[in-house]
């Protein structure tokens, strides 16, 4: 794949260097997995585990300069070839992957931290606001469409976070076909935009705002489990009003949330039902987490150039989707595992452990499916999971000092969660209820 992305990019090197191009791209792939260490210690560990003979030490500013050479268009390339959805995950409905029929993907957006350079200051900007007056870093805004169940990435644009992310969606659009269920929270229900959607032929379960700044919903025709058809602007809806309940040791919290949908058919897709699938579109802030914290430990991304920053994205981007892949391959190989309970930091330590022995390479043409990742992965499967609830707060600071706030309970509860549909207030002829 790398000698196929140099070649169609036309960046394999014009004479032979210590740093070739191909071994560029695996220094670039490899710095995302040890984020904590400069490039020179990357390069030991790269090439620790290779056989006796003359290595290269090359300086850390031969390697600046050989990654700039390579230019971002490779590893934009490899993320072409290897993004989507986990090509071997079974088409079952169990784990989240697929929901009577119908791929479940959420779309959704972070920032992440650049290096604060004259440089990058002049395409990416620092966040204003907080109690010290803003943000130390530059940031950029990442936005994704990730397939729910094995969270593997179907498609990501990016670029300075001035952009909001109903602004960079329409990017993303070409990712989406028929047969995938698109899990979007509020601030992606604009009408404009859910008409791009439904003209993808993808279906879509979207958060709207209730009370005064709430969508004018008509009630076109009522349902028998409780909701109603309406309009979103040009485009026929669902809409489904749910009371939830949770219940913990801490005491009682209940909610109420509107959701509209294409999904009209009310007895192949139950209410209820729907309400239910919605939680599965938190599986993308899992996967931001699993970039932002696993892979970066919360670390600012290394490159001090707006190119750099490009290039060193795409191979993050890369190196999640590489280890997404190999996970979803191991659990795929044993039909009753659900996706879920396959350990990322696993799959990832395993990754590191691998590559400084230079081990598992393939050198024949059987390919072992599975492969010693997965191996690892499937040997230390985490428990099912459970019902449990926590408030949305930070738990852990990145500063020693405590906050300036009050005290809040940062515990996690085993939670009992009840649904209620609300049923549609009736039709009236005049001001009067």
């Amino acid at each position: 794949m790398v000698d196929a992305a140099l070649t169609e990019t036309r960046t394999v090197e014009q004479r032979v260097r210590d740093l070739p191009a191909r071994v560029v791209v695996y220094l670039v792939l490899a710095g995302c997995l040890f984020a904590d260490l400069g490039y020179r210690q990357v390069w030991d560990r790269l090439v620790a585990g290779l056989p006796g003979g003359r290595v290269p030490a090359p300086s850390a500013a031969a390697m600046t300069q050989a990654r700039r050479r390579l230019g971002v268009k490779p590893l934009r390339f490899l993320f072409d070839l290897l993004r989507g959805p986990a090509a071997t995950a079974s088409t079952r409905a169990s784990g989240g992957v697929y929901w009577r029929g119908l791929l479940i993907c959420a779309i959704d957006g972070t920032v992440m931290s650049v290096a604060d350079s004259a440089a990058n200051l002049r395409v990416f900007t620092k966040q204003a606001g907080g109690v010290n007056g803003g943000a130390s870093y530059p940031t950029l805004r990442l936005l994704a469409l990730v397939a729910c169940g094995t969270r593997t990435v179907i498609d990501a644009v990016f670029g300075p976070v001035g952009h909001g992310e109903t602004t960079y969606a329409p990017r993303l659009l070409a990712s989406l076909r028929a047969g995938m269920l698109l899990l979007a929270d509020r601030n992606f229900a604009a009408s404009a935009l859910l008409r791009q959607v439904a003209a993808t032929h993808a279906d879509f379960l979207v958060r709207v705002k209730t009370g005064r700044s709430a969508p004018i919903l008509p009630i076109l025709r009522r349902l028998h489990d409780g909701s109603y058809l309406s309009m979103f602007g040009s485009t026929q809806v669902r809409v489904i009003d749910a009371e939830i309940a949770i219940a913990t040791q801490a005491g009682r919290a209940t909610g109420t949330y509107r959701l509209i949908t294409t999904l009209l058919d009310a007895h192949r897709f139950p209410a209820v039902e729907i309400v239910k699938l919605y939680h599965q579109r938190w599986e993308i802030e899992t996967a931001y987490l699993e970039l932002k914290s696993s892979i970066l430990g919360g670390r600012v991304l290394r490159a001090r150039t707006p190119a750099g920053v490009e290039q060193e994205v795409y191979a993050l981007l890369v190196a999640y989707q590489i280890l997404r892949t190999a996970m979803a391959d191991a659990t795929t190989s044993q039909p009753d595992i659900d996706p879920d309970r396959a350990s990322f930091t696993i799959a990832l330590n395993a990754a590191r452990d691998l590559l400084i022995q230079a081990a598992g390479i393939l050198a024949g043409t059987v390919i072992d499916l599975v492969g010693r990742i997965g191996r690892l992965v499937l040997a230390n499967l985490m428990p099912d999971r459970r019902i449990r609830t926590n408030p949305r707060t930070v738990k852990r600071a990145m500063s020693k000092y405590n906050a300036k706030t009050r005290t809040v309970n940062r515990a996690t509860y085993k939670a009992t969660i009840n649904i209620n549909i609300l049923s549609a207030a009736p039709l009236t002829a005049g001001p009067d209820p």
